[in-house]
């Protein structure tokens, strides 16, 4: 699979940047109402420019609720716009892929070649470029946009500055990260989609897209910030490697982390 940055913005002829994309945002939460309020209005901020940039194009948020305890349903309230799914599946893998299905059943009607998916976390914020950016990828052949994370001020200095010194953020990248993540709809049918994963999804689905063959931009453009928390949802995602991170800095333990705690690879997390 051809991988990095794809072609220069100026390189497809503007009629084409232009023609119309179906664009289907997901967002699992759990238990996440401390974040989702910033989270969705940073994506409706990412939806606004495409309205702007792109009249012809329609966005589509979900929201799945995914077994929570805790008031995530009520942030909702302040976004009726967001369509929401709940679910008890305790997987983010299948809560994603069950966001894809119900929208799809029920509000897609651009053919899936013409439907972009863009994909983040409910701990995150997204720049106001995440998906302008992602679907001109797109216009130029790209079949799925794998884009990079920033943890949030709350992180330490120093456990800062150790996460930059090991978590290249470049193009031609090698992370995924499920909180920036994108693929047309037809790419993500064609390899079979999200499997029902407690983490790591996002990995495997993009070493599946890799075997398909297709356009894959790995990009450090359109970053988006996401929370800087030790515990996550996941006992093997961000949260745990940025755990990690913490520990070796209060042990003031020298070794890099992508060695010394090799089985919390950063490149699988997301």
């Amino acid at each position: 699979m051809r991988t990095g940055h794809d072609d220069a913005p100026g390189s497809a002829p503007a009629t084409r940047l232009r023609r119309p994309w179906q664009v289907l945002v997901v967002v699992p939460a759990r238990n996440e109402e401390a974040d989702l309020g910033a989270c969705l209005t940073s994506v409706d901020r990412a939806v606004a420019r495409v309205r702007r940039a792109r009249p012809a194009s329609a966005v589509r948020v979900v929201v799945v609720l995914d077994s929570c305890t805790d008031r995530t349903a009520e942030v909702l309230h302040r976004f009726p716009h967001v369509a929401r799914l709940d679910v008890r599946l305790g997987l983010v893998g299948a809560a994603r892929a069950a966001g894809i299905l119900a929208a799809r059943t029920h509000d897609l009607d651009h053919p899936a070649e013409r439907t972009w998916l863009a994909c983040t976390d409910a701990d995150g914020q997204v720049p106001a470029d995440w998906l302008t950016g992602q679907l001109d990828h797109a216009d130029r052949g790209a079949c799925a946009v794998v884009g990079t994370v920033e943890p949030d001020h709350d992180l330490p200095a120093p456990v800062r500055a150790r996460w930059l010194a090991h978590h290249a953020t470049h193009e031609g990248h090698t992370h995924v990260h499920g909180a920036n993540l994108g693929v047309r709809l037809d790419q993500y049918d064609a390899v079979g989609g999200f499997e029902p994963l407690a983490e790591h999804e996002d990995v495997r689905l993009v070493e599946r897209l890799v075997a398909a063959g297709g356009l894959l931009v790995r990009t450090g453009d359109g970053r988006v910030t996401t929370s800087s928390r030790r515990v996550g949802r996941t006992p093997g995602g961000f949260a745990a490697y940025l755990g990690v991170l913490h520990d070796l800095h209060d042990l003031h333990d020298p070794r890099d982390p992508g060695v010394s705690v090799a089985e919390v690879d950063d490149r699988a997390v997301g």
